[in-house]
């Protein structure tokens, strides 16, 4: 039998945190272990119990949600967070993925899209709403206001390249990525600088956000039955 993904719900709306406490239990065969407004409440839960992932609101009285997890992370807690929120905001969604979040949803969503995306989001994968996407574009665009050409900057990458990034929209650490790919954690390190350069972005989360808003327009970023490739470790 699968085990049960492990969830910890914060915001600070009691009906939204019962209603889906209730959807993921029930429809999404999930364990909510907590599901709280405090945020010195879920403290020891995440400290104890270790979840898979953290799903928090974002704009929760005393304490909002990105600043809860910049206090987890000074903790040394690394629990994988995603936020659910009602916020559609350009910049709250730079400002969450800058945060080092796994996801960024929206409360309108369907039902079944939340389940997967939180699914998606506890398993290693960096996920965004659909209706966001176009803020990916928005965040993505060049200092002087042209879009930027993913398809062209995409195509400058090597295969491999191309593998690491898809890991790295999945929300993998370069040492993840070095197991996953059978190579070593320093080659991981060297080709994200080549990634980073190639693409003119300065940060791993900026080259993330580039794939998934590749994803969601239908662009491969690598075959998924490619094996590692000794030619270009």
């Amino acid at each position: 039998m699968t085990t049960p993904l492990r969830i910890v719900l914060v915001d600070d709306h009691a009906l939204c945190r019962s209603g889906l406490t209730d959807l993921l239990t029930h429809r999404g065969k999930m364990q909510v272990l907590a599901a709280t407004a405090s945020a010195d409440e879920v403290l020891p839960v995440l400290r104890d119990q270790k979840p898979d992932l953290l799903v928090l609101d974002l704009r929760m009285p005393g304490t909002d949600g990105l600043t809860l997890l910049r206090r987890l992370r000074a903790e040394g807690i690394d629990t994988p967070a995603l936020v659910l929120t009602m916020s559609d905001s350009e910049h709250d969604l730079a400002a969450a993925l800058r945060a080092g979040v796994r996801g960024y949803l929206l409360k309108d969503m369907e039902p079944e899209e939340v389940i997967a995306a939180i699914g998606r989001a506890a398993r290693g994968e960096l996920t965004v709403a659909p209706a966001m996407t176009l803020k990916l574009a928005q965040m993505l665009q060049q200092p002087d206001g042209k879009p930027t050409d993913r398809a062209g900057l995409l195509a400058s990458l090597t295969d491999r390249e191309r593998e690491i990034l898809d890991h790295l929209a999945r929300g993998y650490s370069n040492k993840a990525i070095a197991r996953a790919l059978d190579i070593s954690h320093d080659t991981v390190k060297l080709h994200v600088r080549h990634i980073l350069a190639k693409l003119n972005l300065s940060s791993r989360v900026e080259a993330a956000v580039l794939a998934v808003e590749s994803r969601a327009a239908g662009e491969r970023l690598s075959d998924p039955g490619d094996g590692p490739r000794g030619s270009s470790r």
